[in-house]
C-alpha cells in the first residue's frame, strides 16, 4: 500500500506542465473522501488537455464560459498535417476559407462573409500586417475567435479574428531538427532548440530556410526566418517574455490565368503569363515584451508592448485582362508598401465575490500608432521622358508569345506619389463574467474606441493634407450562459463592431464609421469525459448603415462622384456552424466541421453605381466543410506507425465584382460576377517514428482537383495539383 502511495506521489511530481486547476480536476475525479490507505490499491493519473483555455480571448475565460464560437488548432495538428502555409492550417477551421491576394503576394482569409486580412490578423495578441505569408514552423497554435471581437480588439471586422501564437521557452531542454523535401524542388530545413541558462532564464530559437519552385512555370520562392525568444522568471509571481522574429521572402508575382468576360481563361494550370523578370520581396520584423505579474491567485496584471516593421515591394507585369480572343497588352506594375506599428497593452484580471455572486473581471487600455506609406510609380522612356504603360503584347492562348525569353524593354520607373498615413488607435474596455450560480452566468462588457487617421500626399515636390478621419465608437457586448450540466453550455450574445469608411459625405466631411450588429447563439457539449466535443453556433450580422455612393449631392442634384458617400445601404450575413473533435481511443484524433453562410445586400438605393438588392457578395461560399483524422498505432508490431487524411470542401461562390446598377447595360445591370464551382481536396499521410527519428510523407490533392482562388477579375490563381511532401525529423 505504501509503495502504491509513493508511486502516486512520484507521478504527481513529474507532471511539469499541469496547472493547479488540472490537478484539482484529477483529485476530484480519482480521489474521494472515502478513499483510505486500505482501499487505495492503484492510482491512475489522467491529464486532460487544457483546451478550455486560449489566449485569444485575453481574459482567461474558459471556452465553455465564453458566449462565442472559438477554435484552436494546436502544434500537434500543424505538424501531423505537415502544414507549410497558414492556408494549410485553416483547413481545420470550419467557416474560414482562403481567398486570393493581388498577385499572389499573400494569403487572404475570410470568415462569415468578411475579410480577415486587413485588421483581423494578430500575432501573439498584436495586430499583424497581413501583407506577408507568415511562417508556420514557429507556431505553437492558431486561435480563431468567431464573430465580433471589437470589445477586446477595437477596429476589427465582425467575421472573426485569427491569432497566431509562436512557441516560447518553458524551462525544458531539448529540440528538433527537421528537413522537408517535396514536389517542384521544395527544400526546407528548420530547427527548434530550447533550454535554460539557469533557473531564472530560459531560451528558445526557431529558424527555417525555404527554397522552392512551383507548379507554375518560372515561379520561385526563397525565404528565411528566425525567431529567438527568452523567458525571465524575475520572481515566483513575475515573468517577462521577450521575443522577436524576422522574415525575408523573395517571391515571384503571379496573377494567375485571368478571365475573359464571365469565364475563367482556359489556359494550362502551369502557364505563367507574367514577364520572367517579375520579382517581389517582403521583409517583416517584430519584437515584443510581455510582462505578467500575479499579485495573488485572484489578481493578475499584464503589460505588453510590440513593434512591427513591414516592407513589401514588387515589380513586373500585372492585371491579366485579355480581350475575347486572348490578346493582352501586358501592363507594367510596381508596388511598394511600408508600415511601422507600435502597440501597447495593459490589462488587469481579477476574481472576486459580491455575496454569493462570482465575478471574473477583465479591464484595460490599449494603444497603437501606425505609420503606413503607399507608393505610386510610373514607368517612362528614358529617351523622351514619356510615360510607358505597356511592356509588350501577347496572346494568353499562345505560349510561344508569353513564354518567350524576351527581357526588354524594361523601362525605368520613378515614384510619382507617396501617401503617408498616420493612424492612432486608443481603446478602453471592461468586461465581467458574472456567475450567479453554477448554471447561470452572464458576460457584460463595453469598449470605447478612438481612431484618427491623418493622410498626407507627397507628389510633385508638394505636400497635401487629406481629410482627417476621426472615428469614435462604443462597442458593447452582452452574453448569457446557461449550463444545465458540467458538460453542456447554452449561450446567446449581442455585440457590435465598427468599420471606418473612406470618402466624404455630401457636405465634404469625413464619413462616419459603419456600426455592425451581431447576434449569436449556440450550444457546446462534451461527451465521454471530454473525448468528444461538439459546438453548434447560429449567427446574424447586420451592417444597417453600409457606406455607398450618395444618390444626390448637397444641392439635390444627381451625384456622380464615387468619393461622396452616404450610410444608406445594408448587408446581412447569417449562418450556422458546426465543429466536432473526437478522441475515441489513444492515438486517434478526429476533427470535423461544417459552415453555412448567406451574405447579401439587403438594402440599396437603386441609384446608378449602387449594388443590387438581394445579390450575394462575391468571395463568400455558401457551404464549407472539413474532416480530418490522424491515428498513431500505440502497441504491437506496428507501434508508432501513423496514418492520416484531411478533406476540405469550398462551395460555389462568385468571383469578380458584385453587379451594379448602370443604365448603359441591359436590364440596367452592369454584370461583372464570375460564377465559380465548388471543389474538394483530399490529403493523405503516412509516417513512422523510431527512437529520436520520425518520417512523415503526405500526398496532397490526391484527386488532382483543379479550381481557383480569385481576387476580383484579374488575379485568378489555380490551386496546387497533386504533390508529395516528406519530412524527416530528429528530436533531442
Amino acid at each position: 500500500m505504501s509503495k502504491n502511495i509513493f508511486k502516486a506521489i512520484v507521478l504527481l511530481s513529474s507532471l511539469q506542465a499541469v496547472s493547479q486547476e488540472n490537478l484539482n480536476d484529477v483529485s476530484e475525479n480519482y480521489f474521494t473522501l472515502n478513499d483510505s490507505v486500505k482501499t487505495l490499491k492503484e492510482v491512475v493519473i489522467e491529464v486532460k488537455n487544457d483546451k478550455g483555455k486560449s489566449s485569444v480571448n485575453r481574459a482567461g475565460i474558459k471556452e465553455k464560459d465564453l458566449p462565442q464560437a472559438i477554435q484552436v488548432i494546436n502544434s500537434e495538428v500543424i505538424q501531423q498535417q505537415q502544414s507549410i502555409r497558414l492556408s494549410d492550417v485553416v483547413k481545420n477551421a470550419n467557416g474560414v476559407y482562403v481567398g486570393s491576394a493581388r498577385g499572389g503576394a499573400q494569403e487572404s482569409f475570410w470568415s462569415r462573409g468578411y475579410d480577415m486580412s486587413a485588421n483581423n490578423m494578430f500575432k501573439n495578441g498584436f495586430r499583424f500586417n497581413g501583407g506577408s505569408i507568415p511562417e508556420v514552423s514557429s507556431l505553437d497554435k492558431v486561435e480563431i475567435l468567431k464573430g465580433s471581437s471589437a470589445l477586446l480588439y477595437g477596429n476589427v471586422a465582425p467575421g472573426g479574428i485569427m491569432n497566431m501564437v509562436t512557441k516560447t521557452p518553458d524551462f525544458r531542454t531539448g529540440g528538433e531538427i527537421t528537413m522537408q523535401v517535396g514536389s517542384y524542388n521544395f527544400y526546407k530545413p528548420s530547427a527548434d532548440i530550447y533550454g535554460t541558462f539557469n533557473k531564472s532564464i530560459a531560451y528558445r530559437f526557431n529558424g527555417s530556410y525555404e527554397n522552392s519552385e512551383s507548379f507554375r512555370d518560372y515561379v520561385t520562392k526563397n525565404r528565411y526566418y528566425v525567431n529567438p525568444s527568452f523567458l525571465f522568471k524575475v520572481t515566483d509571481k513575475t515573468e517577462i517574455t521577450v521575443q522577436g522574429d524576422y522574415l525575408s521572402d523573395d517571391w515571384t508575382p503571379d496573377f494567375g490565368t485571368g478571365s475573359i468576360g464571365k469565364e475563367i481563361a482556359d489556359v494550362p494550370r502551369n502557364a505563367y503569363l507574367g514577364a520572367k523578370w517579375s520579382n517581389g520581396n517582403t521583409k517583416q520584423a517584430t519584437a515584443s515584451v510581455l510582462v505578467n505579474h500575479e499579485f495573488n491567485s485572484n489578481w493578475k496584471l499584464n503589460f505588453n508592448s510590440s513593434f512591427q516593421d513591414y516592407n513589401r515591394e514588387s515589380i513586373g507585369t500585372e492585371r491579366i485582362q485579355p480581350a475575347a480572343n486572348g490578346d493582352w497588352n501586358r501592363p507594367y506594375g510596381r508596388q511598394k508598401a511600408v508600415e511601422k506599428i507600435l502597440a501597447n497593452q495593459i490589462s488587469l484580471q481579477g476574481n472576486f465575490n459580491t455575496g454569493k455572486i462570482k465575478h471574473q473581471l477583465f479591464t484595460g487600455i490599449d494603444t497603437e500608432v501606425s505609420y503606413a506609406d503607399a507608393y505610386t510609380f510610373r514607368f517612362y522612356d528614358p529617351a523622351t521622358g514619356n510615360t510607358v504603360t505597356t511592356y509588350d503584347s501577347v496572346n494568353i492562348f499562345d505560349p510561344n508569345l508569353y513564354n518567350s525569353s524576351l527581357d526588354g524593354p524594361i523601362m525605368p520607373s520613378e515614384v510619382t506619389r507617396i501617401v503617408k498615413t498616420e493612424t492612432t488607435r486608443l481603446g478602453v474596455y471592461a468586461q465581467d463574467l458574472i456567475s450567479f450560480s453554477e448554471k447561470f452566468k452572464a458576460l457584460l462588457g463595453v469598449r470605447y474606441s478612438y481612431q484618427e487617421a491623418k493622410p498626407v500626399t507627397h507628389a510633385g515636390g508638394t505636400e497635401t493634407e487629406g481629410t482627417i478621419r476621426n472615428d469614435r465608437a462604443f462597442s458593447p457586448k452582452v452574453g448569457l450562459i446557461y449550463q444545465p450540466t458540467k458538460t453542456i453550455t447554452l449561450f446567446s450574445s449581442y455585440s457590435n463592431s465598427f468599420t471606418p469608411n473612406t470618402g466624404v459625405d455630401i457636405y465634404n466631411n469625413a464619413i462616419k464609421p459603419s456600426i455592425i450588429d451581431q447576434i449569436e447563439g449556440g450550444i457546446k457539449n462534451e461527451f465521454f469525459k471530454g473525448q468528444l466535443t461538439t459546438n453548434v453556433t447560429v449567427y446574424q450580422i447586420v451592417n444597417s448603415n453600409l457606406a455607398q455612393t450618395a444618390e444626390f449631392d448637397a444641392n439635390g442634384n444627381i451625384n456622380t462622384n464615387t468619393n461622396v458617400k452616404a450610410l444608406s445601404g445594408e448587408t446581412t450575413s447569417k449562418g450556422v456552424e458546426l465543429d466536432v473533435t473526437y478522441r475515441p481511443i489513444d492515438g486517434l484524433n478526429i476533427i470535423a466541421g461544417y459552415s453555412y453562410n448567406d451574405m447579401r445586400y439587403t438594402k440599396t438605393t437603386g441609384a446608378t453605381g449602387s449594388f443590387i438588392e438581394g445579390d450575394r457578395l462575391v468571395r463568400t461560399p455558401q457551404n464549407t466543410a472539413n474532416l480530418s483524422f490522424f491515428y498513431t498505432v500505440q502497441s504491437g508490431v506496428l507501434k508508432n506507425l501513423s496514418v492520416g487524411a484531411i478533406g476540405n470542401y469550398i462551395g460555389d461562390r462568385l468571383g469578380g465584382w458584385n453587379n451594379q446598377v448602370n443604365p448603359a447595360y441591359p436590364n440596367n445591370v452592369w454584370d461583372r460576377e464570375i460564377p465559380v464551382n465548388g471543389y474538394t481536396t483530399i490529403d493523405v499521410s503516412l509516417g513512422y517514428s523510431w527512437r529520436e527519428f520520425s518520417l512523415l510523407c503526405k500526398l496532397s490533392n490526391i484527386t488532382n482537383e483543379l479550381n481557383y482562388t480569385m481576387h476580383e477579375n484579374y488575379s485568378i490563381n489555380p490551386i496546387a495539383p497533386r504533390q508529395i511532401m516528406t519530412s524527416l525529423k530528429y528530436k533531442f
